[in-house]
């Protein structure tokens, strides 16, 4: 009866050890097939990803401005060496690096899997590394984003982060064409992950697209020389200069001080981060006083010759205040040419009371003041034009002498080259073509495209050719004066909002002046605004005394350059 109950037991047991195999099989076969699958498919395979080569820049004249090339990188692998220290011994052989370094940098890694020992390392060295087969050490490609120019095209160019995708200025505004497309291969690899061959490639790398700008780095080289000289002599706060062809609105040069250098972005900070060009508004003072001007010219509100008294220096009234001019001038009759020769304030505020509230913003509205100029670049500012039913009396006589209103750099020489052009809107641009593997080029016409007039070419043409030519001939420009060209040009002084005093900074300014030559034919146009020159030097702050003599440099050298092709 026992061997019964035994035999009984075994063959239950033997019955579900069976079940329970079959169970497990089927529950491996049914349920964990795809994950099992997808595991032996990690073990046996191995995915390589070829980085791709980011698209070169270069400027108007194929200088070049960015690029990548390869690199050669020695890792560690710390989790696959046995003994530090004879690892480091065999490496210092070989890179000249301290044995100890190579130690702590293995043996502080977080990562188990992989830490960088040295990059730039030599074709020698790599070959050396490869022979020597250090179990943990290896090394790998990889690209380096150089730029040649260094803080000469800093805000232009902008730079890359450690993924090589870009982080400010056109690397960022450009990345998606710049960036290109990465390449997968797929390796057999042994249990210890060795290679063992290769299979069908996943897929192949595309290198970026290149670009081509419009800047020209020895019109950008005679810009940066000539405004920071000044800035360094003003001991200013910062500095802009735009240098653009006003037939197309091409940026032929911009620069931002403070600047950086795009190699060693460790000690970037936010001021010399900012381009300031694109985003920081401010209150133009009397380079705004041409657009104002041509805006009621050709509303047919002031004939050319007619006069506006200007009150000697004070004009006051109800709702408006009281309007003085800078450095107590006393002007009594001017013509529109006199009333911006002369930079009058008071002859200003009258054109704005005579065109109103509702024409002087359509008009601002239509210089493309208050709305981003569309320039390809991150981070533009709009500026503030403020909607017309918050206006009063006070705006009316303030605006059109450059008060009340915020602009950037970018919106005023857009202004100013639809002046010297005979009246038609740009879009100003930095990119002027696009160059594919092949080398083929793709011009961008989009930006050839004009918005329109917004002022008649025979009150453009005048504004330029009579008034401005009057302003450095005669007026508050001549330090801009060429003897070769016939320079036109404003002038302007702007004191400076202050948020905390809820009205204006007396004692700081800023120095600007637009102009351009030759006058009868503008090739070029330049913009130069100083921030807050040092008044306590004694050597002055207006925009002719410090901003009209960089912009006379910057034309003369920039004309003269052209002329040689």
């Amino acid at each position: 009866m026992r061997t019964k109950l035994t035999i009984i037991i075994f063959l239950t047991l033997l019955i579900v050890i069976f079940g329970l195999l079959a169970w497990r099989l089927f529950y491996v076969q049914f349920y964990l097939a795809d994950d099992l699958g997808q595991n032996s498919e990690r073990q046996q395979h191995a995915v390589i990803t070829q980085k791709p080569q980011r698209g070169v820049i270069v400027d108007s004249r194929g200088r070049i401005l960015a690029a990548s090339n390869r690199i050669d990188t020695v890792f560690a692998e710390p989790r696959a060496i046995a003994d530090i220290r004879e690892t480091a011994n065999q490496l210092q052989q070989i890179l000249d690096f301290p044995g100890h370094r190579i130690c702590e940098i293995i043996d502080e890694s977080k990562n188990p899997g992989y830490v960088r020992i040295k990059t730039r390392i030599t074709p020698k060295q790599r070959d050396m590394i490869k022979k020597a087969r250090i179990p943990g050490i290896g090394t790998h490609a990889d690209w380096h984003r150089f730029y040649p120019t260094g803080p000469l095209t800093c805000h232009i160019l902008g730079f890359i982060g450690f993924e090589q995708n870009g982080l400010a200025g056109i690397e960022l505004k450009y990345d998606s064409q710049l960036r290109g497309s990465q390449g997968r291969n797929t390796m057999f690899v042994d249990a210890s992950r060795k290679p063992i061959g290769f299979s069908v490639p996943g897929s192949f790398v595309n290198d970026g697209l290149g670009l081509v700008l419009t800047i020209d780095t020895a019109i950008q080289q005679f810009a940066r020389t000539a405004l920071m000289k000044q800035y360094k002599a003003y001991n200013a706060e910062s500095a802009v200069a735009v240098v653009m062809d006003p037939a197309t609105g091409a940026i032929l040069a911009m620069l931002s001080l403070p600047d950086f250098d795009p190699d060693n972005i460790s000690v970037l900070t936010e001021r010399t981060l900012k381009n300031r060009v694109v985003t920081d508004p401010f209150e133009p003072g009397s380079i705004f006083k041409p657009i104002v001007a041509a805006l009621a010219l050709d509303a047919g509100l002031f004939d050319y010759n007619e006069e506006i008294f200007c009150e000697y220096g004070d004009y006051r009234g109800k709702g408006f205040g009281k309007i003085g001019e800078f450095a107590g001038h006393r002007f009594g009759n001017l013509t529109v040419r006199q009333i911006l020769v002369q930079s009058s304030n008071i002859g200003m505020a009258k054109i704005g009371q005579k065109m109103g509230k509702q024409r002087l913003y359509d008009g601002l509205k239509l210089f493309g003041f208050g709305a981003r100029t569309g320039i390809d670049l991150p981070g533009e500012d709009a500026g503030i034009v403020y909607p017309v039913e918050k206006w009063t009396s006070y705006s009316t006589t303030r605006i059109p002498f450059g008060h009340e209103i915020i602009v950037t750099s970018l919106q005023i020489i857009r202004a100013y080259a639809a002046l010297a052009n005979g009246g038609q809107m740009v879009t100003p641009h930095l990119v002027r073509a696009i160059v594919d593997d092949n080398g083929r080029i793709t011009e961008l016409k989009q930006h050839q495209k004009f918005t329109g007039y917004v002022v008649k070419p025979e009150v453009a043409n005048w504004i330029i050719r009579d008034a401005l030519v009057g302003v450095v001939d005669v007026g508050t420009g001549r330090k801009a004066a060429l003897k070769k060209w016939q320079v036109f040009g404003k002038t302007g002084t702007a004191n400076i909002a202050d948020k905390e005093l809820k009205g204006y900074d007396e004692t700081n300014y800023i120095a600007s002046f637009v102009g351009g030559a030759p006058a009868e034919d503008p090739k070029v146009l330049v913009l130069v605004s100083i921030f807050k020159p040092d008044t306590t030097l004694g050597a002055g702050y207006s925009g002719g005394r410090v901003a009209a003599p960089v912009v006379k440099e910057i034309l003369g050298k920039t004309l003269n350059y052209i002329e040689q092709d």
